[in-house]
């Protein structure tokens, strides 16, 4: 363990963390990012970007989240790959322990984000990010006048299914259930565009593929009765939730019912001088875009500046 106590850490390497990273680094606060296990966050899984400002002709999430380190690294932040296990808010200064090394800290951003739920059907790893999304805002414009599948039941699934009859030819929305957890406005707007059509009390057994290894469909099995039916189409969006990732936090830090941190006041959690951004927070449940993570890496850094300099750290 270092007994070095720094002045801030980050926890998490995605849009959110990088960019706290810049703004503290360039406040001389000299931040350390520990990257987590999925260095680069969620956009690392995706192929093209075409939404995040100043990219015309759009860009690889890998090499967004690349530019972003070196940017965060110029400005001399320590960034560590590694992954925290806990975060002590008993006592002043906070301990965070990694799996390899515990370090001290006078405060902390939390900016580990939310990983999406997959359905872990059979071949679905090879699929992912390449034929299955879990982001229709991202993805959906690259499946103009296709036959698309939205797997959900919930108001997320309504609206991802809705988003995408702007691009696909049909979208059917996959639910194992007769009746859905989504808002009656959703669902009977979604009842309500002649795009949709719905296949209730089926879930997804198997992904096809074509002779090119491509995504060509899906075997599907009744809830009811076991039996299966294959549907044919070209794309699919997985829209069951998000599960975020806290699970190294103490009871200190408030969550809401479904896991996400609150942030009573900007940025700041319920302990003075633990910060949440991107979307680990509640505040960006509605959102999860990279720009409106970037956008809270930004406000976290200068709530955590303005603590510092206030208590004089």
């Amino acid at each position: 363990m270092s007994h070095k106590i720094e002045k801030t850490i980050i926890i998490g390497s995605g849009p959110a963390g990088y960019t706290a990273a810049i703004y503290t680094a360039r406040a001389l606060l000299n931040p350390i990012l520990i990257t987590g296990d999925l260095i680069g966050g969620q956009l690392t899984t995706t192929t093209e970007v075409e939404n995040y400002p100043g990219y015309v002709t759009g860009i690889s999430g890998p090499l967004i989240m690349e530019t972003l380190r070196k940017q965060a690294e110029r400005f001399g932040t320590q960034i560590i790959n590694d992954v925290v296990v806990s975060l002590d808010t008993q006592n002043r200064p906070f301990k965070i322990k990694t799996r390899n090394n515990e370090f001290l800290s006078h405060s902390v951003i939390i900016a580990t984000g939310a990983s999406p739920l997959w359905l872990n059907a059979e071949n679905e790893t090879q699929f992912k990010s390449n034929g299955i999304s879990t982001c229709a805002t991202c993805d959906g414009a690259f499946f103009r006048d296709e036959d698309l599948v939205v797997v959900g039941g919930g108001d997320s699934a309504m609206e991802e299914a809705i988003f995408l009859t702007r691009y696909a030819r049909k979208v059917t929305i996959i639910h194992r259930r007769e009746e859905f957890r989504a808002s009656k406005i959703m669902l009977e707007r979604a009842r309500s565009n002649p795009q949709i059509e719905f296949k209730t009390n089926f879930s997804v057994k198997k992904w096809l593929l074509n002779e090119k290894q491509e995504l060509s469909g899906a075997l599907l099995q009744n809830t009811k009765d076991s039996s299966e039916e294959t549907l044919n189409f070209t794309g699919a969006f997985i829209a069951i939730g998000h599960k975020p990732n806290t699970d190294f936090l103490d009871e200190n830090i408030k969550i809401n019912t479904e896991g996400y941190i609150l942030t009573p006041e900007n940025t700041m959690t319920s302990v003075p001088g633990i910060f949440s951004c991107g979307d680990v927070s509640a505040s960006s449940q509605r959102y999860k875009q990279a720009i409106t993570a970037a956008g809270e890496g930004c406000k976290a850094a200068m709530d955590c500046e303005k603590w510092l300099e206030e208590f004089k750290f």
